[in-house]
């Protein structure tokens, strides 16, 4: 059988740079489609399947946030790396609102993007079997329904449409609901990885997610300190 060869959407302005990557991504058997600047990138994607998107944060048109922000708008799943010169904890933690997956400051080793490239597809490729086993997707919390696979939550006044990571985000506490979920779980299990600035990131959707639930006074996503959250349903007779 014809091994599957991941395709990646690199979207790099540096001639010399792209090049070399180009070169590289090629040696390890990916498919790899360069787009010089975020226009381009982005018509690219529109009009053809990608298993990872590798764009660089400075570039003509479009800079690599809004080109994000555009591909999450069409998919929530596609994983995004970063690549940037900047190595500001403000550009590192809008780099994960805008939706990626891993950052990666240059200079950079190609061994170093090639092992977090495999992680980040071994990770995805988990994650697909892992949703095909888990079969309960529609919870009931409290005065809401979450319908897990058409990322909805839905009260008898409100509908709230959620992006993929906040359902991901969830479903991980309504499968432990009432039971403290451990933050490393959630940031590896979500995330892949448990640094600072993932957590940050993390932290930010938890509060979306309170500001979703807040109908319910029955209802508390709590912080258990030094340990994790606690989705806490008070169920009513």
């Amino acid at each position: 059988m014809k091994k599957y060869k991941a395709k990646i959407l690199l979207v790099e302005d540096d001639p010399n740079l792209s090049l070399v990557l180009v070169d590289y991504l090629e040696m390890l058997t990916y498919e790899t489609l360069l787009c010089k600047d975020g226009v381009h990138g982005f018509n690219t994607f529109k009009s053809t399947h990608f298993d990872l998107c590798i764009l660089d944060v400075m570039m003509p048109k479009k800079d690599g946030f809004s080109l994000a922000e555009d591909i999450r708008k069409l998919n929530q799943d596609v994983p995004i790396i970063f690549l940037t010169a900047k190595s500001l904890k403000e550009d590192r933690i809008r780099g994960f609102k805008v939706g990626a997956d891993d950052y990666i400051t240059k200079p950079f080793s190609t061994e170093e993007l090639s092992l977090r490239i495999d992680a980040i597809l071994k990770r995805c490729m988990i994650k697909s079997k892992l949703s095909a086993i888990e079969k309960q997707e529609v919870f009931k919390l409290g005065i809401f329904t979450f319908d897990y696979s058409n990322m909805t939550l839905v009260s008898p006044t409100t509908k709230q449409n959620l992006t993929r990571k906040e359902a991901d985000l969830l479903k991980l506490l309504s499968d432990n609901k009432n039971v403290i979920l451990k933050r490393e779980t959630a940031l590896k299990t979500i995330w892949g990885d448990d640094d600072y600035f993932i957590g940050r990131s993390m932290d930010v959707f938890i509060t979306k997610l309170r500001k979703y639930l807040r109908e319910d006074p029955n209802i508390a996503i709590t912080n258990v300190h030094g340990t994790g959250f606690k989705l806490e349903v008070e169920e009513t007779s």
